[in-house]
C-alpha cells in the first residue's frame, strides 16, 4: 500500500467558526431598526403612512415570489430581505404617493435590484434605490411632495432651498429637524427615529460605523466649505445632515453588504465619496435631495475601492 506523504498539502473544507449571524437574523434586526422611524411617520402623517409601507412590503414580497417561482429557485421569502427592501423603498417616498406610483416602485427595486442579478448578494447596487431612481426619473411630478393632500403643517427645506434660496427655508432648528419636523422621505425625514434605529445596530454589531461616519464626515467637510464661501446662499453643515435622506442613506443604505465594499479604507472612501456627492447634487444638481443618487454613484465605484487591498507579507 502506497503511504500518503505527511508534508503534503491536503485541500480540505475550513473549519470556520460560525458568529451565528444568519440572513434571516440580520434582516429581522434591520427590520427592528426601523419600527421607531415608521412609527414616528405614522404620528405625523397617520394611516396616509401606513398605506405606503404596507403596500409597498407586500408588493416586493410578492414580486420575489412570483420571481423565485419563474426563475425556478426555492422561495426566499423566510429571509425577510424582501420586508426589508420594500420598507427602505416607502421610506424614501413621500406620504402623498399614489398607489400605482408605490407598487410599480417596489416591484422594480425587487426586479432590477435584486433578482435581475440573480437573487440576494449578487446586485452591485442597492436595491430599494433602483426603484426609486425608476420613479424618480419616470414620475418626477408624483415624486414631488403635496402639502396640500397631506394636511400637514410641514414644509420641505430641501425644496425651499433648491427652489427660493437660503432665505426661504422656513425650518432651520436643529431640534425641530431632529424630531422630524419636515416633509421629505416618508421614514427617512424622522431623524430622531433613524438615529435610534442606527444605534441599534451598531450596538448588534449588524453594521459597521465606517461607512456612515465617512458619509457624515463627507457631507459635513464639504457643506462646511461652501457655507464658508457663502453663508448667504449656502446652507449650513447641520442643515444638510438633518434634512432629506442623509442620516437614512448613512446608516441603512450606504451600508447595503453587497453594493458596498468590506475593507475598513474602501469603505471609509466610499463613504466619503458618498457624503461629497451628496452636497453637490444638492448645490448643482436638479434635485432637493442628492442622497439616493450619490449612493447607487458611490456603487459603481466599489469594484474599484475593492482593489484598494493590504500588500502581501514580503512582497517587495
Amino acid at each position: 500500500m502506497k503511504q500518503l506523504n505527511p508534508f503534503a498539502l491536503t485541500v480540505s473544507v475550513p473549519p470556520h467558526r460560525h458568529r451565528g449571524i444568519t440572513v434571516q437574523g440580520r434582516m429581522v434586526n434591520i427590520l427592528l431598526a426601523m419600527i421607531p422611524a415608521a412609527a414616528m411617520a405614522m404620528t405625523s402623517y397617520g394611516m396616509t403612512a401606513f398605506r405606503v409601507m404596507a403596500l409597498s412590503v407586500a408588493t416586493a414580497i410578492l414580486t420575489e415570489a412570483v420571481c423565485t417561482m419563474f426563475m425556478d429557485q426555492k422561495p426566499q421569502v423566510r429571509d425577510f430581505h424582501a420586508f426589508t427592501v420594500g420598507l427602505c423603498f416607502a421610506f424614501l417616498l413621500p406620504a402623498s404617493a399614489p398607489w400605482w406610483l408605490v407598487t410599480i416602485g417596489s416591484a422594480a427595486s425587487i426586479i432590477l435590484g435584486k433578482m435581475m442579478f440573480g437573487g440576494l448578494g449578487g446586485s452591485p447596487f442597492c436595491a430599494p434605490l433602483i426603484g426609486w431612481a425608476v420613479c424618480r426619473i419616470s414620475w418626477p411630478g408624483f415624486m414631488d411632495i403635496d402639502a396640500t393632500m397631506l394636511n400637514v403643517d410641514l414644509t420641505y427645506p430641501l425644496a425651499q432651498l433648491k427652489n427660493f434660496g437660503l432665505d426661504a427655508v422656513m425650518i432651520t432648528d436643529s431640534r425641530a429637524l431632529f424630531l422630524g419636523k419636515q416633509l421629505g422621505g416618508l421614514g427617512a425625514t424622522q431623524i430622531a427615529g433613524v438615529v435610534t434605529g442606527a444605534l441599534f445596530l451598531v450596538i448588534r454589531k449588524h453594521i459597521s460605523t465606517i461607512i456612515p461616519v465617512g458619509v457624515i464626515g463627507g457631507v459635513l467637510i464639504t457643506a462646511g466649505l461652501f457655507n464658508m464661501a457663502d453663508p448667504t446662499i449656502y446652507a449650513t453643515p447641520t442643515l444638510h445632515l438633518l434634512t432629506g435622506s442623509t442620516l437614512f442613506g448613512a446608516f441603512f443604505l450606504a451600508t447595503d453588504g453587497p453594493s458596498s465594499p468590506n475593507r475598513q479604507i474602501p469603505m471609509l472612501l466610499f463613504g466619503i465619496i458618498t457624503g461629497v456627492m451628496i452636497v453637490i447634487i444638492r448645490v448643482y444638481g436638479i434635485y432637493p435631495d442628492g442622497v439616493p443618487f450619490a449612493i447607487l454613484l458611490a456603487n459603481l465605484l466599489t469594484p474599484v475601492l475593492e482593489r484598494i487591498r493590504p500588500r502581501p507579507f514580503g512582497k517587495r
